[in-house]
């Protein structure tokens, strides 16, 4: 029986030694990894904006301010509808401009958010559907293990590059959150000038950055953000001359932790959540003020908007959901467009749009060419915006990751069928549900309340066909990579 015993033996040494090479494994993949960048489609990169940079530019160029916060839910603000916070400058903003009723973020998470809103493609077309984590970390360890991008892809071609091209002076105040790692920093994308965190303001070490350098050591004093951004942003816009400008002013916040100073403390209806948005709307009304004193406020495109749905605090207005949902408060967030000199004021627009779109509808305005190696999945809203035409989107598509999740009609939206998580605040472990798929009609139902798909299955049939569909298309050609011209 001596053989049993060393058989035992053997099974135990295997189990006991198995975690152990299981895990020294894990290691070599960590250790090993390396995100490589495209190196043709950088070329191409590079070949296209040395075009940009051989073009006449068209006269008095509008200066563009885009400002974007973060989780800033639908029902936030003074204008969308808010009876427990005061936005007057963003109100007013919005009576002088145009609001789009049904816009929505590229994601319903920040990393691919921004990437959507910079690039003109959607998140996982730019390589960058995860949310990025500082460098070293466990997640970010975590992420190299399962070969999950670390930071954009130097590839991918921003508005900041398009701008810089074009003679535009570039400058961007406040959170990045596309990566913390070279060739896919701020001023390696595009900007001339950055002044800001690299990440979320919950993710340490929480550093202000001058370009490359730190400019404050973390922890940096969160209360003080309103002033250190508003600041950068004031002496941003004084600073330029003669050529037109492009501020990029992504402020961290209301995502939490949530910061406020002293003097700001009780000054809403809205609690802590509610003081701190009447602070950013302060800091708005700073940057107006700016415009105005260097006189190019008639002449400046701002647009402003959120990267997504609220988290734990704040309002998606009647939508369904939160941040990290495809329910419609992940994703349909505030925006407005403002540029006296050349949009009609007071127009309340319902045209579907997203996040995409923002790049087109700029390279339309300039009469600039897209680049013409890759897709942008992004569509002009100009003739939106400009002569109330309808949207030129047929469908918008709601991602989170990799995943294509819903897709939405000028009046439809299909879910397909998907995991949901219900419980209550007596349940330790909340159960896992398997629910769809779903038909709801938004132009009666944004709560996304009442499932019509047994009342439409011609309509049910064909948004799940337009899901599909795109879902071959991304998984034919991921990238949106096209051939050489």
């Amino acid at each position: 029986m001596k053989w049993l015993g060393r058989l035992c033996i053997a099974i135990v040494a295997l189990l006991l030694l198995t975690p152990i090479v299981i895990w020294l494994d894990a290691l070599a993949t960590i250790n090993n990894y390396e995100q490589t960048d495209n190196s043709l489609r950088v070329e191409n990169k590079q070949h296209y904006l040395a075009e940009i940079e051989t073009l006449t530019a068209t006269e008095q160029r509008p200066n563009i301010v885009f400002i974007l916060f973060d989780d800033l839910g639908y029902g936030d603000l003074g204008y969308t509808g808010s009876q427990s916070i005061a936005t007057p400058t963003i109100d007013s903003l919005a009576a002088g401009g145009i609001v789009l009723n049904q816009f929505y973020s590229p994601s319903p998470v920040c990393t691919p958010a921004r990437a959507g809103y910079l690039t003109g493609r959607l998140p996982a077309r730019a390589g960058t559907a995860e949310v990025a984590f500082p460098k070293g970390g466990f997640i970010s360890d975590l992420q190299k293990y399962y070969g999950v991008n670390l930071r954009m892809p130097a590839e991918e071609i921003t508005m900041a590059d398009i701008l810089q091209a074009s003679g535009y002076i570039t400058g961007m105040v406040g959170k990045w959150h596309l990566g913390d790692i070279s060739p896919s920093l701020p001023n390696d994308m595009g900007f001339d000038d950055f002044y800001g965190a690299l990440y979320s303001n919950d993710m340490q070490p929480f550093a202000m950055y001058r370009n490359r350098d730190i400019a404050v050591a973390a922890p940096v004093d969160q209360t003080q953000l309103n002033d250190l951004y508003g600041g950068e942003a004031e002496q941003f816009i004084a600073r330029q001359t003669d050529k037109p400008f492009f501020l990029y002013f992504a402020h961290n916040f209301p995502h939490v932790p949530l910061y406020i100073p002293d003097e700001d403390k009780n000054r809403s209806q809205g609690g802590l959540y509610g003081d701190l948005i009447e602070g950013l709307d302060d800091t708005v009304k700073r940057i107006v003020t700016a415009l105005k004193i260097k006189g190019v406020y008639e002449n400046t495109i701002i647009i402003l908007t959120s990267d997504n749905g609220p988290w734990y605090q704040g309002s998606p207005g009647s939508n369904r959901g939160r941040k990290n949902d495809i329910f419609e408060g992940g994703m349909h967030v505030p925006m407005l467009f403002h540029w006296p000199q050349q949009l009609a004021p007071g127009k309340s627009l319902d045209g579907m749009s997203m996040g995409i779109d923002l790049l087109p509808t700029v390279l339309d305005w300039l009469q600039l060419p897209a680049p013409k190696d890759r897709i942008i999945d992004g569509k002009s809203i100009r003739t939106m915006l400009e002569q109330d035409q309808p949207s030129p989107h047929q469908y918008l598509y709601y991602y989170r990751g990799q995943r294509l999740f819903a897709v939405r009609d000028s009046r439809y939206k299909y879910h397909e069928v998907a995991h949901y998580y219900y419980a209550n605040d007596l349940m330790p472990v909340t159960p896992e549900i398997h629910k769809g798929p779903w038909l709801f009609d938004l132009s009666l139902d944004n709560n996304e309340s009442y499932d019509i798909s047994a009342n439409r299955p011609e309509v049910l049939q064909r948004m799940e066909s337009a899901l599909k569909a795109k879902r071959d298309e991304m998984a034919a050609n991921k990238r949106g990579w096209l051939p050489d011209s």
